[in-house]
């Protein structure tokens, strides 16, 4: 769903308007950083957490270039912050010195379009203009849809990291930027994904967001009212899910567990759901980490969440429940390239009952993949090893120095 302009003011905070005074203050400093330190990179996930793409791109250089000069933005309360602390140089989200070394960076490195000291400031220095230096997304997850805040109108990013060959061709065409700057080295979390353990009897129920109740605008009604969550059609659902008596049979009958992993935009609402079995637990942030619940589980059921690619890309056992797949596309994602029920990489499902059948059907299979979406996620992933994050840093490598060069040529010009 497009917003106006007015309705994307409503986002805006006091706080954000506040961050005016450490960038002024930071701009005369950055000007005398940038002599001393004229190749840094700056790199973060989300300000509270270090356990996405930017996590393991920082891990990457830490340990592979440790002459790069480097620093990790996080929250100064961030339980994620002692592990990057103990990998290189670390900076507190927001604060003056972030200012200072956002504007000092040759690249800005980030999982995530609001990477940066304040995302409101920085979308008019960056967007307008203002701000020239490189910036860099990881990206957060495999896009599968068209996002216009993703397109480059809204973002000026000079590197876009895309993961497969549909993906990268889709964004090509469809997302305006410029030749050359979108690339295709995979995603850095990806590289975590070669091994690991899984917990037969463990299932994962991980839902996406819905934007308009999580962050509510004059917009959301067109949607439904969003003034109560628990009247909401996606609660209704996911509790009805959750308290399902049919469920409880399920799991216990074949001594499974089912943990519940709302997205992080969305955990604020945990308390509000319910559980009809004993053997469901409510998984909360930042106790449950998320690519350790997908590698240790052995069966996911989602909605339209880009978790689905990690565990697909895993090669085992999904199903997506998507209730409000019309009202998904009207208020948060228009339809891309990919089409569930052509492309998916598990059972598409639209009512509580198909859906509880789809779990009973997988567990009398022993949750084992089957062949046609084995051989869809085989066909999808064209880029299969542990050289994600080292096909990222050369092209951050290649695109610094050549910047560096373009530049020295234009002075002797």
């Amino acid at each position: 769903m497009e917003e106006t302009f007015f309705q994307k003011l409503q986002r805006v905070k006091l706080s954000d308007f506040m961050h005016v005074f450490p960038f002024l203050l930071a701009v005369p400093v950055s000007a005398v950083y940038r002599l001393f330190r004229k190749d840094l990179w700056l790199v973060c996930d989300n300000k509270n957490e270090a356990r996405d793409n930017g996590y393991w791109f920082f891990k990457y250089l830490r340990e592979q270039h440790p002459e790069q000069d480097c620093v990790y933005a996080i929250s100064r309360r961030s339980p994620d912050r002692r592990k990057v602390k103990d990998l290189g140089r670390v900076v507190s989200y927001g604060s003056l010195r972030h200012w200072i070394l956002y504007l000092t960076a040759r690249a800005n490195i980030s999982s995530q379009k609001g990477g940066k000291p304040n995302a409101a400031l920085c979308y008019i220095l960056e967007v307008k203009g203002i701000l020239k230096n490189i910036r860099v997304f990881l990206q957060h997850g495999v896009i599968k849809d068209d996002m216009d805040w993703l397109h480059y109108e809204n973002t000026k990013m000079r590197m876009f990291v895309t993961s497969t060959e549909r993906e990268y061709r889709f964004l090509c065409e469809k997302f305006g930027y410029p030749e050359g700057y979108i690339v295709k080295t995979g995603l850095c979390r990806f590289d975590n994904l070669q091994s690991f353990t899984v917990n037969k009897n463990q299932l994962l129920l991980m839902p996406t967001w819905r934007s308009w109740i999580s962050t509510p605008t004059s917009a959301s009604k067109e949607i439904e009212d969003v003034s109560d969550f628990r009247s909401t059609k996606y609660f209704r659902a996911w509790n009805s899910f959750l308290k399902s008596p049919e469920l409880d049979r399920i799991l216990r009958d074949n001594g499974l567990t089912l943990i519940f992993y709302p997205h992080r935009d969305m955990q604020k609402y945990l308390s509000c759901f319910e559980k009809g079995s004993d053997r469901i637990k409510m998984a909360s942030w930042p106790e449950s980490d998320v690519q350790t619940l997908l590698k240790e589980s052995a069966y996911l059921i989602t909605d339209f969440s880009s978790i689905a690619m990690d565990f697909a890309y895993m090669n085992k056992r999904l199903m997506y429940y998507q209730f409000d797949y019309d009202d998904f596309r009207k208020g948060q994602y228009a339809e891309g390239y990919f089409d569930y029920e052509k492309d998916g990489f598990g059972r598409v499902c639209y009512t509580l009952e198909s859906a509880l059948e789809e779990i009973k059907t997988a567990v009398s299979e022993d949750l084992a993949q089957p062949d046609e979406y084995s051989e869809r996620s085989k066909a999808f992933f064209d880029l299969r090893d542990d050289k994600n994050c080292e096909r990222t840093y050369n092209a951050v490598r290649e695109l610094v120095t050549n910047g560096e060069k373009k530049r020295h040529r234009g002075t002797k010009n």
